[in-house]
């Protein structure tokens, strides 16, 4: 059925970072999750009204909610794909994000709410009574409850939307606690015991749950995050395969929604090439990047000497030092001032969960070089990293 609607609402679906497709991916959802909510709303209202059920009403009122979140994220989509402007050149991707957030923010007020109806009726306990029609109602939304989840997961993972994945975590659990409301039913039935308010309970909790789950997923892309090793190894694959890049060191992938980034980082070339060559070899890279990962590549030329043994030896031991603070640090953009003094210009890349503050490793670092070379002064900046980004070839490949 999926991959039905899919080719059928979706011209070149396999097109996934085309902006235009990946929007109606988002539109075929929306609509799918409007039409299918408010059908199960009704039908479990009209369940919750025949049996008295607070568990029942409480899971109606759930699915009214994923109807208004599926009405928010076919807005969003509908919007995220607009082209980028004068006041948004990135264009709106981050859009996809809010709508997350605020799908995440309505179902926590509704499990909230619930929760405190079904504690009153624990104190306040009513008849419930049950039918083979309110069953029958029940087990077919979950069946479809489940297919919405499957659905919306396929769909969030073809087209890598957080909204869409957070759509199809929320409807699985819908699932799990249509679950736990048939098992309250069938206790009833069989022992007579009413569980129906520690039922609605659970389905709150359930409810409350799936919206800080959401939150978690929505805020971190919004907030900034580092992009993952994976993508930092295919980078590094990449632009270290030009033999005219000694290393790379400051990668970031700048995030403007779903499909829509910009990597940027440094490239270590040596000094003594063409400038033109070297031009002409970073134009290639960013066009491989871009070809890769379907976005804009910026890349900053570092040039380093690469024919001088005193600067050799020199970033050789300075590399030795720097992995006392920490294995994953190293140094880059190495260069000496000579005289009296020789001054050493470098920077060192730290990762975040290394403790001392940047001027005890800058005291650390000094006091280390000073016992090579008394004579030696240090200017050394301080690069905190998510993880070791940074990335050279060996010594052999940088003599050639």
């Amino acid at each position: 059925m999926t991959n039905y609607l899919i080719k059928k609402f979706i011209p070149n679906y396999a097109d996934v970072n085309n902006s235009q497709v990946r929007r109606k991916y988002g539109v075929l959802s929306g609509i799918v999750g409007i039409i299918c909510n408010i059908v199960l709303s009704f039908g479990k209202f009209f369940v919750g009204i025949m049996t008295s059920s607070i568990a029942v009403s409480a899971d109606a009122f759930n699915n009214l909610s994923d109807a208004v979140s599926s009405i928010i994220t076919l807005i969003c989509f509908k919007t995220s794909g607009s082209p980028a402007d004068k006041n948004h050149p990135f264009g709106y991707g981050r859009i996809e994000y809010i709508s997350g957030l605020i799908i995440s923010i309505a179902i926590i007020f509704t499990g909230i709410e619930f929760t405190k109806s079904s504690i009153e009726k624990i104190f306040n306990p009513e008849p419930v009574c049950y039918d083979l029609t309110s069953v029958i109602i029940l087990f077919v939304s979950l069946i479809v409850k489940l297919w919405m989840g499957f659905f919306n997961r396929k769909l969030g993972n073809i087209i890598n939307s957080m909204a869409m994945k957070a759509t199809a975590f929320d409807s699985i659990l819908d699932g799990i606690i249509t679950v736990t409301i048939l098992a309250g039913m069938a206790v009833n039935y069989f022992t007579g015991v009413s569980v129906d308010a520690y039922t609605g309970i659970i389905v709150a909790l359930f409810i409350v749950f799936t919206g800080v789950s959401i939150i978690k997923e929505t805020i971190n892309p919004l907030l900034g995050q580092s992009p993952s090793p994976e993508i930092v190894r295919e980078i590094n694959d990449i632009v270290l395969s030009s033999p005219k890049i000694l290393g790379i060191h400051e990668i970031t992938v700048h995030n403007y929604g779903p499909g829509k980034s910009v990597i940027s980082l440094h490239a270590e070339m040596p000094a003594n090439e063409n400038i033109m060559v070297l031009h002409e070899a970073t134009d290639l890279i960013e066009k491989k990047l871009k070809n890769k990962f379907g976005c804009p590549a910026i890349i900053h030329m570092d040039p380093i000497i690469t024919d001088n043994k005193e600067v050799t030896s020199i970033r050789k031991k300075l590399s030795q030092i720097v992995k006392l603070i920490h294995k994953d640090s190293k140094v880059y953009d190495l260069r000496i001032i000579p005289g009296s003094t020789p001054t050493l210009i470098f920077h060192t890349s730290v990762p975040y969960n290394v403790n001392q503050t940047n001027e005890e490793i800058s005291s650390a670092i000094v006091q280390s070089v000073k016992a090579i070379d008394t004579r030696y002064k240090c200017i050394i900046d301080i690069d905190r990293v998510y993880f070791n980004n940074v990335s050279e070839k060996s010594v052999g490949e940088l003599k050639k």
